[in-house]
């Protein structure tokens, strides 16, 4: 048998973005041989085996030559299962069991059992998004990865359940082998109480009672997606109000919904074939580490809470039990709306542009300025307690809420707002501000860099003075003043106005300033 060589491509994920990796097979004479080269990991190391045992559970006797599988370019670290597909393709290409046209160079994803069946894996949809993105029109999927492939427009989706259906598709003879004591189950979609959970739960603002302008504060901070804390006693209604926040927020956009379901794909918990539509709404528990928090993880960096809550919300509660480490670890991301983690040799990116929510008790024993009970920390746990949030975490915050627990009257009174209707003004306070905005890559007020406002949409000399005068004394920091034009530029869009004036510097700096009994602001 005289030598041959074929080639087929599969994906390489490096956190978000995916790279086109060339699968060439050679089969020649010499000793029996399957090598797999082209700096594989060892969970794709293991590929060997799968491919192996897929190929003679369909009775193609392919591998008893010598056979290499190069996998280039060599220097890109690859990892995971999501070869194995590409790699049985190329054997078949290379010894002919299969025909060549409409297969050769084509992209494969997917994962081989044993008995040649294929299955999806985490991280389909960003490796389909990577392949149109480079040009490919064509993609081999599992049939189990088909609808979640089909997500993204432009590009052609063959899928199959079985290696042996696929090499009947393309001219060759292959048989299904029999497995024992296996019962097929159809995957169960999530239902809607799941789907709920993911989106922030199920609630509306009417149920909110006694908290008239801590709503109106929330909402504001919807319409400019700016970062919010709310301290407040237990009871006080931090955790309920942040919970019905995803209730005021608009759908996502085409290009956002589709990053925001493909993060989601790569941590395996996309609904198959489902775009996240609705922002998503994370709340992780305070014991969390820092890999948990902004990404991280041995050979296939998964993304954390920060890139999982791209386009929505990141809902610390609890925020001073969270360690000190792990808050700082979001100034990164906050700043510059991305995650990026260094591995030796490369560097995996997330998106992680998202609307922080702190929710925190104002002392230990968290009775600080209550209304039924008195505090009984010493002066030194209070600042210690509160001292937790790092200076500039805090500087990071625009709006800061002092929540306290409603009397009973105020219980018995009806709310003045409801979801519906707050969602309403928020998007049209989004609609003004992308108006504004327009033509600048930006879209909402929280991301506009300060020297553009000062610049093109400035307040009057004389509110410019007094924010210059108040960095001059050290009660605002360059940033924090950057961040009240921005959030001065939000209360106008709320109110339907087209400038700022001293209402909005005055509604602006007590928003900003809300945490000042705590020493917070």
């Amino acid at each position: 048998m005289t030598s041959s060589l074929a080639r087929t491509r599969a994906i390489a994920l490096v956190g978000l973005d995916g790279n086109i990796v060339d699968v060439e097979t050679h089969v020649g004479r010499g000793l029996v041989n399957f090598t797999l080269v082209g700096l594989p990991d060892a969970s794709l190391r293991e590929a060997r085996d799968r491919v192996r045992s897929a190929l003679q559970a369909c009775e193609l006797e392919v591998l008893d030559r010598h056979v290499t599988v190069g996998l280039s370019p060599a220097g890109l670290p690859k990892s995971g299962s999501g070869f194995d597909f590409s790699i049985a393709a190329s054997i078949l290409l290379a010894t002919s069991k299969i025909q060549s046209a409409g297969v050769a160079g084509e992209v494969f994803i997917g994962e081989l059992a044993l008995d040649g069946s294929l299955h999806t894996l985490p991280g389909i949809l960003p490796a389909v998004i990577s392949a149109r993105r480079s040009g490919i029109t064509r993609v081999f999927v599992p049939l189990e990865a088909r609808s979640e492939a089909l997500l993204v427009p432009g590009i052609e989706v063959c899928a199959f359940a079985h290696l042996a259906d696929f090499v009947q598709a393309f001219g060759g003879q292959a048989k299904r082998a029999r497995v024992l004591g296996v019962v097929a189950q159809e995957s169960v979609p999530k239902n809607a109480e799941e789907e709920r959970t993911r989106s922030g739960g199920a609630g509306d603002f009417s149920q909110v009672r006694g908290h008239n302008s801590a709503i109106e504060a929330v909402a504001i901070a919807a319409s400019g997606g700016h970062h919010l804390m709310m301290i407040g006693e237990p009871g006080s209604g931090k955790t309920m109000m942040a919970s019905r926040l995803p209730s005021i927020l608009p759908e996502l956009e085409q290009s956002d919904a589709l990053t925001a379901s493909a993060i989601h794909s790569i941590a395996g918990d996309l609904s198959s074939g489902q775009l996240l539509t609705e922002p998503p709404f994370q709340a992780p528990h305070h014991s969390m580490s820092i890999p948990a928090m902004v990404g991280g993880g041995s050979g296939i960096i998964r993304p954390g809470a920060a890139s999982l809550a791209h386009a929505g919300i990141l809902f610390l509660d609890e925020a001073t039990e969270f360690a000190p480490a792990v808050l700082d670890s979001l100034r990164q991301p906050l700043e510059s709306g991305w995650v990026r983690i260094q591995r030796s040799g490369h560097t995996a990116r997330y998106p992680a542009s998202f609307q922080l929510v702190m929710a925190t008790n104002p002392c230990p024993c968290g009775h600080l300025g209550g209304r039924i009970r008195s505090c009984s920390c010493s002066s030194i746990q209070r600042r210690r307690y509160l001292a937790r949030l790092s200076g500039p975490l805090i500087d990071r915050i625009d709006i800061t809420l002092s929540m306290r627990v409603p009397s009973q009257a105020d219980l018995a009174c009806a709310s003045h707002f409801n979801s519906h209707a707050l969602k309403d003004k928020v998007c049209e306070a989004r609609e003004r501000a992308a108006h504004r905005l327009k033509g600048t890559g930006w879209r909402l007020n929280r991301d506009v860099a300060g020297s553009w406002i000062r610049s093109l949409h400035p307040p009057s000399d004389r509110i410019l003075s007094m924010i210059d005068h108040s960095v001059d004394q050290g009660q605002l920091s360059m940033r924090g003043a950057d961040r009240l034009l921005r959030l001065m530029w939000t209360c106008a869009d709320y109110s339907g106005k087209n400038s700022i004036g001293l209402d909005e510097f005055s509604a602006a700096l007590q928003l900003r300033q809300g945490g000042e009994n705590y020493g917070i602001g």
